[in-house]
């Protein structure tokens, strides 16, 4: 329930925070006002979202968006906006929202056609890594890759599996087959270097964030592309899993359809009603090793594999369709979102200083860095410096356009760069270098501050995610806790309303499916003659040639089993065609409508709470704040509406 209502709030909430000059005001809560631009904004945008017909009506949407900023009113009202964790998950998202907005296009567009490529080809390698903190003295560095240079000529002489051997200890030292990996797979500089090096070469160490390495390729290949699946599953928990799937195979086998078996035995729920197809995938999406080695080893299709097992249950799979690598231009955008979000977005940020220190107006501080270093001392190795008394800390340092930085500012910033500088640089290097790093954060910093206001369409996701995120936390607060935390009060809710809970009527029954009509029937005359399920197996099964499933338990009218409209009656059915097959059904014992006990409803009890809750909550919200809907605005919006 919470998950649901947070994507809706995401995706109804929007504000637009640019300047216009022609907003016309469609309504006010307690004199704050509401624009017909935004309504209209959010209307639209929703429109193709919302499967509800009323939504789309304009006075029912009307009535939701009156709804949500009346929960926006109260939210700020309690001060849930002043609060400090939402305050820094605002500004977390603010900075990472900016990424996108802040890039260099030349720059991000040659990395995207990068991405492209690598993403199109695979490569196979190894490697082996000497670990060292990103911290390491230049003497503990110089160590790990003059190591590294060694194990390289062994390598090279001695081939990888001898030296892999010998030097994986899994602590300081890792060899590691890596198999084949595309674009996006491994950190950016591992990438690098593996996709640089050819095949059959050692490439030289290179470092990354975990320590030195050097990587030895195998094979390069193009990708292999998607697959597109049907699977028939049975679940690892059951005693007869293994048994279970070989008679379903040995149905196929048959030649009986893969389809209709998905709909009558799988128990993948998500899938079974299709027919056991899954979404079209590609390596490294899944979760199961096992099962995607098969979907990509089936060299036809429309042919399935043996069963086999996997981490999730027993599986026969069967190939659809084989997807070839989509061209450039359609995926183009899911590349970009990946490029600004990898490791390879630090070339798109150099760029983009560059850029704004051209843009920027920046006054010039080099006298003052010149005072800096003679105030700095040996203390600062030791991240004890602090400044002296004379220090002026409110003299102007820097300033950036309009925005001025002090000396206190820089000052500051040195101070807590103090813990990252542990190499035992020259004091006039360490100013140089703590006074880049602070002029490129104040410029972006500043440039971020000011994208709000530059850029119309980073105002509106900035203002989608700001009274989202007020809004879960009110409602959060408000209602979702309620029934966790009041459990006396959802208890009266469920004694108040226990007709509304219940078990539907039952059947303990068994169901046999065959996809041949003789074999049901006799399966049928069996039971009536009071043969017992494991007779009749042994009767119309046999080792090799499976011709009839049974399925048993307690089922409802709409179980996967029982065909559409089956009539509730106590005896052996008769025969019906269900799911491209032939079923029949004998009822053991009818289970009337019977009231739920209040832990069996419970998940739907607290729901239903939540619900009720929240409805009386917006009516003390409108007694509470007064709603004006300016009539002549709303016909105009009406009127706008309709012609779109």
């Amino acid at each position: 329930m919470r998950f649901f209502s947070t994507l809706f709030f995401f995706a109804f909430t929007i504000s637009f925070y640019a300047q216009n000059n022609n907003k016309q005001v469609l309504f006010t809560v307690d004199e704050d006002p509401v624009y017909a631009s935004e309504f209209i904004r959010v209307f639209n945008k929703n429109l193709d979202l919302v499967k509800d017909e009323s939504q789309k009506d304009v006075d029912a949407y009307l009535k939701l968006f009156v709804s949500y900023k009346l929960k926006l009113k109260e939210a700020k009202t309690l001060g849930f906006d002043t609060m400090p964790k939402y305050k820094r998950e605002l500004s977390n998202y603010k900075s990472q929202l900016a990424k996108n907005y802040l890039t260099d296009n030349k720059v991000t567009d040659a990395l995207v056609n990068e991405a492209y490529e690598r993403t199109t080809n695979e490569v196979n390698a190894s490697h082996i890594l000497i670990r060292i903190d990103e911290n390491a003295s230049p003497k503990d560095t110089l160590v790990a890759y003059n190591d590294l240079l060694k194990l390289r000529g062994r390598v090279i002489d001695e081939g990888y599996k001898a030296v892999q051997k010998e030097v994986h200890n899994g602590k300081t030292i890792y060899a590691e087959d890596l198999g084949y990996f595309s674009g996006f797979k491994m950190v950016y500089p591992f990438e690098n270097a593996a996709y640089n090096t050819s095949i059959g070469e050692v490439s030289l160490p290179f470092r990354t964030q975990f320590g030195y390495h050097i990587v030895k390729v195998f094979d390069k290949r193009k990708s292999r592309g998607q697959r597109e699946v049907a699977h028939i599953m049975i679940n690892l928990d059951k005693e007869d899993a293994e048994s279970r799937i070989q008679d379903i195979y040995k149905k196929l086998e048959q030649g009986e359809d893969f389809e209709s078996l998905a709909k009558q035995f799988s128990e993948d729920k998500s899938t079974s009603t299709k027919g056991g197809k899954l979404s079209p995938f590609s390596s490294g999406e899944l979760r199961s090793q096992e099962f995607e080695d098969q979907a990509f080893s089936i060299e036809e299709e429309g042919v399935y594999t043996k069963p086999f097992k996997s981490n999730f249950g027993w599986h026969i799979m069967k190939l659809i369709k084989k997807i070839e690598t989509p061209p450039f231009q359609d995926m183009k955008s899911t590349l970009e979102a990946k490029v600004k979000r990898d490791s390879r977005s630090k070339l798109i940020s150099t760029s983009r200083i560059n850029k704004l220190k051209e843009r920027y107006a920046i006054s010039n501080v080099d006298k003052d860095l010149a005072y800096f270093t003679s105030i700095l001392n040996n203390e600062f190795y030791k991240s004890k410096w602090k400044t002296p008394e004379s220090f002026q800390h409110e003299k102007a340092f820097v300033t950036i356009e309009k925005k001025q930085f002090t000396y206190k500012d820089f000052a500051d910033f040195l101070i807590k760069s103090q813990r990252r500088n542990k190499k035992q640089l020259p004091l006039n290097k360490i100013v140089e270098n703590t006074y880049n790093a602070f002029l490129e954060e104040k410029m972006l910093a500043y440039q971020e501050e000011n994208l709000e206001f530059e850029n119309e369409d980073f105002a509106n996701i900035l203002g989608e995610y700001r009274d989202g995120l007020l809004l879960f936390d009110l409602m959060e607060n408000e209602i979702w806790k309620a029934a966790a935390n009041d459990s006396v009060a959802v208890q009266e809710f469920f004694n108040a309303n226990k007709t509304n809970y219940f078990f539907n009527e039952r059947v303990d029954a068994v169901v046999a499916s065959s996809a041949k009509k003789k074999d049901i029937n006799k399966v049928a005359k069996l039971l009536k003659n009071g043969i017992t399920i494991e007779e009749i197996k042994s009767i119309v099964n046999t080792e090799d040639q499976v011709h009839v499933i049974f399925t048993s338990g307690l089922m409802d009218a709409k179980h996967q089993a029982l065909p559409k409209g089956f009539s509730f009656k106590k005896g052996v059915s008769k025969v019906f065609t269900h799911n491209d097959s032939f079923v029949v059904v004998k009822v053991n014992e009818i289970l009337p409508k019977t009231q739920k006990t209040f832990e069996e409803a419970k998940g739907k009890v607290s729901s239903d709470f939540q619900d009720a809750k929240e409805k009386k909550w917006l009516v003390d919200l409108e007694n509470k704040y007064k709603v004006t809907i300016h009539q002549d605005v709303l016909t105009t919006v009406k009127s706008k509406l309709n012609k779109d």
